[in-house]
């Protein structure tokens, strides 16, 4: 297997992360922008947008909102793959958990998923995230709203498993 890296996306990955977001399933667990959306979002020093690559090749992508936010929270807003399995998952979001504690002065960060969405949770929790609960119809998704579970990692836990693993 090629080696996993993680990199700051721009523009031109755009077809890549839309046509990641619009796979078959998608549209009811992480959500899906138009191009303006996007374009805006990468304009915006509020966002951030990850790839994660094996070798040359991209196999998912995170959006983050709260890049340096002033309250110090970022938000994982969407996390997707075009490739599952293999973990590739789990590490993509515990290496954007890394940039963002090492990049910015975030003290809390934070991802909703449903609550019968257990191949993220599982992800999440093993990228050192804790349920916090569930935030009743949080999530408006094609005309309905959803209940979303929320799991965060704050960064003394975060610094904690770093020394763990030294």
């Amino acid at each position: 297997m090629s080696a996993f890296a993680l990199r700051r996306a721009d523009l031109s990955d755009l077809p890549f992360i839309m046509e990641t977001e619009r796979l078959p399933g998608y549209d009811q667990l992480v959500g899906r922008w138009e191009r303006a959306d996007h374009e805006s979002a990468f304009k915006n020093p509020d966002y951030r947008y990850f790839l994660a690559m094996l070798g040359d090749e991209p196999v998912g992508f995170c959006l983050l909102r709260g890049w340096n936010a002033k309250d110090h929270v970022c938000l994982i807003k969407r996390a997707a793959l075009s490739r599952t399995g293999a973990g590739i998952g789990r590490r993509m979001i515990a290496d954007v958990v890394s940039r963002i504690f090492s990049e910015t002065d975030a003290w809390r960060c934070w991802i909703g998923c449903f609550p019968d969405n257990l191949r993220a949770r599982k992800a999440y929790e093993a990228a050192g995230f804790t349920a916090e609960g569930i935030a009743r119809g949080n999530a408006y998704f094609h005309g309905e709203h959803r209940d979303e579970l929320i799991l965060s990692i704050l960064r003394p836990e975060w610094q904690a498993t770093r020394q763990d693993r030294s």
